[in-house]
């Protein structure tokens, strides 16, 4: 296979996969989000909010 060939196919199934741009933003949000929730007294409620957050962005019909 040539390498036009290789990306070619990736670049297809990037686009079929139409979650990708948002796993993008939203797994650095989450990790933030974890490493925010060991903080004691706030850090689950600023957990919370990030994490809800990530979901409307991965709702977004990319």
């Amino acid at each position: 296979m040539s390498i036009k060939n290789i990306v070619l196919l990736l670049a297809m199934a990037g686009v079929m996969q139409g979650c990708v741009l948002t796993k993008v933003a939203t797994v650095p949000m989450r990790l933030g989000a974890a490493v925010i929730s060991i903080v004691p007294g706030v850090g689950n409620t600023a957990h919370d909010a990030i994490d809800e957050a990530a979901e409307s962005v991965d709702d977004v019909p990319i």
